[in-house]
């Protein structure tokens, strides 16, 4: 399964557009790793190593997007600015409704908007939207020193969208704000997400 998932994913790096395969494998290998984990309405895949997420809708690739995930790679520790693995929930939506590069902190709109044209790369600002994620598997991502709620991991967006396509994070999923935008007004809370490093 993983050479043919390679495969698919080598497609897509190479700019085709995103192909059912990909889906098709997605699931696959979801009800094998999470047999009885409801696999229909929208699923988020964070592809680590094409520093993509691929927004998957019944079956579908709906959409693809250029993502970031952390610059210390995948783990699961509190403090160790790295995004963790495995299975997720959107478990909170915040920011609906404020301006492209709103800044957030400590999950509130602080007031201000980020310049998105000049990345400030002295501050690693929280723009637009939250997508707030909570862990699916005990001793993985949650519970104890490995909770991703406890450890505010986030899909959101970014005021350095230079940043995107390479691991550049302190542990989060970023996005260019366009995209977080579309995404959040698309997705539910509940939606099932599964960051792999593949």
């Amino acid at each position: 399964m993983a050479i043919a998932l390679a495969l698919v994913w080598s497609a897509a790096q190479a700019k085709e557009p995103p192909r059912q395969g990909l889906a098709d494998m997605l699931l696959e290998y979801l009800g094998v790793r999470y047999p009885g984990t409801p696999l229909g309405g929208h699923i988020l895949y964070v592809s680590v190593q094409r520093q993509q997420l691929f927004h998957v809708v019944d079956g579908r690739v709906r959409d693809s997007y250029p993502i970031a995930t952390a610059r210390a790679g995948l783990g699961n520790t509190a403090d160790s600015f790295r995004t963790p693995p495995g299975l997720h929930r959107v478990v909170e939506k915040i920011g609906g409704g404020l301006p492209p590069g709103a800044v957030l902190k400590d999950r509130r709109p602080t007031g201000e908007v980020a310049d998105l044209a000049r990345a400030d790369r002295s501050r690693d600002v929280i723009t637009s939207r939250i997508l707030r994620l909570e862990g699916l598997e005990d001793g993985v991502n949650r519970g104890g020193g490995v909770d991703s709620y406890a450890r505010q991991i986030y899909v959101h967006g970014t005021g350095d969208e230079g940043s995107l396509n390479t691991p550049s994070s302190m542990g989060c999923v970023r996005m260019g704000n366009a995209d977080i935008i579309a995404l959040f007004d698309q997705v539910p809370v509940g939606t099932l997400v599964v960051i792999l490093d593949n």
